[in-house]
């Protein structure tokens, strides 16, 4: 099953997704601005990923694919907890050129949805490192998300520490929003 939003749909990854992966994966640029540790990946280790997929159960990936079924980047629902019914979200826009199209908003906007309007969940978590501000933009700007907590000196990037802000929407707070923006029916 596919995930819709208004601009992207969050799809499977796919074998034929693994260049692009394995160009953001690699991407300096990219990784300066993402949680955990990030050494060069190849192809093949790409493919092992992508086939590991499927089988598990509490983390989920998703290609974000545009209107043209290109895929622009990827999300994920991850260390979901079933019982408390919570997950952690992330994501990525690989390509420079799709960024500030409003892919990142309706992706996170989908992961929500689906998360709350389907699987049941009470809330969902993220971090983001203090200098990444189109993401953190995003998440409290555009998608209704709160800065709950920060951990200081937490990511060490270009010789340089910086904190890690803690971000979370619960589902009241994601139902207010689209009651407010009318997200859905813009």
């Amino acid at each position: 099953m596919n995930i819709k939003g208004n601009l992207v749909t969050l799809r499977a990854i796919e074998h034929e997704d693994r260049d692009l992966l394995h160009k953001w994966s690699n991407d300096p640029e990219i990784t300066y601005k993402l949680g955990g540790w990030h050494f060069p990946s190849s192809k093949a280790d790409q493919l092992k990923w992508i086939d590991s997929l499927s089988l598990d159960d509490i983390n989920k990936r998703f290609a974000i694919a545009d209107q043209q079924s290109q895929i622009v980047g990827v999300a994920n629902l991850v260390n979901i907890n079933w019982k408390d019914r919570n997950a952690f979200h992330g994501i990525l826009i690989g390509e420079e050129s799709s960024r500030n199209k409003g892919y990142g908003r309706d992706a996170v906007m989908a992961i929500c949805r689906f998360a709350f309007e389907e699987l049941n969940f009470v809330r969902l978590d993220t971090t983001i490192i203090e200098n990444n501000e189109p993401s953190i933009n995003l998440f409290t700007k555009k998608c209704g998300w709160k800065i709950e907590g920060v951990k200081k000196n937490y990511y060490f990037r270009k010789n340089k520490w910086s904190d890690q802000l803690i971000l979370g929407i619960t589902s009241e707070d994601y139902y207010q929003l689209v009651k407010d923006t009318n997200y859905w029916n813009e």
